[in-house]
């Protein structure tokens, strides 16, 4: 379920993160509690807490106190964006340095990425 290569609370705060991007959780939707969140993950509570708690200090996750986690408003462009950039620092600059050092143009890049699309 987890993975050795990352803390658990962080692998946690991705998933959490997919979901609201994929739409499970809308704007002002409540998440699953850190109890649940343990329960259902077979975890620490103190670990789930501390997942919840990265959301919240990245804006994605806000607190009703009393109540609960609620999804912020604004949250799945929020994650989309940083996707974005994310995929562009992993893959997209690396790509074009590769593709430069091999005497590709852009275009070239871009017709082998849609000749890849296509299969």
């Amino acid at each position: 379920m987890f993975d050795d290569n990352r803390p658990i609370f962080l692998q946690l705060a991705d998933r959490l993160a997919d979901d609201i991007l994929r739409g499970t959780y809308d704007e002002d939707e409540q998440v699953p509690s850190t109890n649940e969140l343990a329960a259902h993950m077979r975890i620490n509570p103190a670990t789930a807490g501390k997942g919840l708690s990265l959301l919240v200090d990245q804006g994605i996750l806000y607190k009703k106190r009393g109540i609960g986690m609620f999804v912020a408003a604004g949250a799945r462009a929020r994650i989309a964006q940083e996707r974005q950039h994310g995929l562009t620092e992993r893959f997209v600059r690396p790509l074009l340095h590769e593709a430069a050092a091999l005497g590709l143009t852009h275009s070239d890049v871009i017709r082998l990425i849609e000749q890849e699309a296509e299969q």
